[in-house]
């Protein structure tokens, strides 16, 4: 009766409108002072022990050095790079929008960050050369989306503070599954672009990539340091976000100098307002993940479970289900801090991999961030494209029947997620 309430109450403030993290921290004091005997002193213990962790300090650097990104002129260059090579294809301008989003998604660590930064110039660049405006809206929604898949992810730090997960392994887990998927909606892309008999553009000389990339090589040296750095055991991954950071400020202030100094302390603003509601969104939900285990409810959840015998096969369909039907009305921080803690320990008695588990998640996330109604990329894009909400859907479903196909191929191929991370790090 109790999980019942705790879920109803949850969902019902959701409904109106209330920020998560606001109905997160009612449920929580509502649960605690009416149904439960847990003394408040604990509770205030697990608040400051829940969000001590190292690995959380990784969110707010990853967010800086995405602002600073976004608004340094990097994307402009990477669409350029991402041009140079894939132009001449079928629908080219609209595959270098694909190659874009896989290039500032393993600088930027945010999907939002990574649709602003590169839907704001590619989609005029696109409409101008005569695609459709639907077109162009659903290859950067979707594919903005990578942006929580490929490493750094943002999302992946926050499934390892519910879970006590490997940061690096789910680093090193999301590579190989966020370049799949980035192919995958290439594809789909040039497919469309090829049937429809959309535009090309001339085939760029030697020289003319090589100079695209120069101009793009600060950017695209951010993946090596980060990843460079985690896998050659450099840097923790927290470590690297700093690194990011400070890196991602000297290349938009002193080496392209699209940013000036009078506009740093906006970005620092904007970051630290984002960085602080994320982190108001996870103490309440440490506080909820704690609340629940106190009641025994995930452990009542996991046994009910297992006594049906549903197996892992069945037991991930629902998971996928359930997450899917979960991103229609919660953002994928929410979503993780919330469900994680009660599916992972059902997870780990069927033998799923902790790792994978959490590649899984994700997938989904990306998933939900593409379909309404409270997909936040198509937000992001209806903003930037100036398309309705019931427009976009329509426009994204190639790309999103695209993903969904993708998530059932990672879900029941695990060596898809485990491979690289067992290379590097060992069983």
């Amino acid at each position: 009766m109790n999980s019942l309430f705790i879920f109803v109450l949850l969902v019902v403030l959701m409904l109106t409108g209330m920020p998560i993290s606001i109905a997160l921290g009612l449920t929580v004091l509502s649960f605690l002072f009416t149904m439960t005997d847990v003394p408040v002193q604990a509770v205030a213990l697990k608040l400051f022990t829940g969000i001590e962790k190292f690995e959380i300090m990784a969110i707010p650097f990853f967010i800086l050095a995405g602002n600073f990104l976004t608004h340094g002129g990097v994307a402009r260059r990477m669409i350029e790079f991402a041009t140079s090579m894939v132009g001449h294809w079928h629908g080219g301008l609209a595959l270098s929008g694909v190659l874009a989003c896989a290039l500032f998604a393993a600088v930027s660590g945010s999907s939002p960050a990574t649709v602003v930064a590169i839907g704001s110039i590619l989609l005029p660049a696109m409409l101008k050369q005569g695609y459709p405006k639907s077109f162009g809206a659903g290859v950067v929604t979707t594919s903005g989306a990578l942006g929580i898949l490929i490493p750094p992810s943002i999302v992946m730090v926050m499934y390892s503070v519910s879970t006590n997960t490997s940061v690096g392994k789910l680093f090193m887990a999301g590579v190989i599954p966020g370049l799949m998927l980035a192919f995958l909606l290439g594809l789909t892309t040039w497919v469309l672009a090829r049937k429809r008999n959309y535009p090309r553009m001339p085939r760029a000389s030697f020289a003319e990539r090589w100079r695209a990339f120069q101009r793009s090589v600060w950017g695209l040296l951010l993946i090596v340091v980060v990843i460079g750095g985690i896998y050659s055991g450099m840097f923790t991954p927290t470590e690297a976000a700093a690194v990011s950071a400070v890196y991602a400020f000297l290349i938009a202030v002193f080496v392209y100098k699209d940013l000036t100094i009078r506009q740093v302390p906006k970005v620092l603003l904007d970051s630290a307002s984002m960085s602080a509601m994320l982190l108001y969104i996870i103490t309440n939900a440490v506080l909820f993940s704690f609340l629940m285990t106190s009641e025994g409810i995930p452990q009542a959840m996991a046994a009910s479970i297992m006594d049906m015998g549903l197996g892992m096969v069945g037991f991930l369909l629902v998971v996928n289900l359930l997450l899917l039907l979960a991103g229609n009305v919660m953002e994928p921080s929410s979503i993780v801090l919330i469900m994680a803690p009660i599916l992972f320990p059902v997870a780990i008695a069927l033998g799923v991999d902790p790792v994978h588990f959490g590649i899984i998640m994700v997938v989904n996330m990306e998933i939900g961030m593409c379909h309404p109604p409270v997909g936040l990329n198509l937000y992001v894009a209806s903003g930037i494209t100036k398309m309705g909400i019931t427009e976009l859907t329509i426009a994204v479903l190639p790309w999103l029947m695209t993903m969904i196909g993708f998530l059932f191929l990672v879900t029941y191929v695990p060596q898809i997620s485990l491979w690289l991370p067992r290379l590097v790090f060992g069983s």
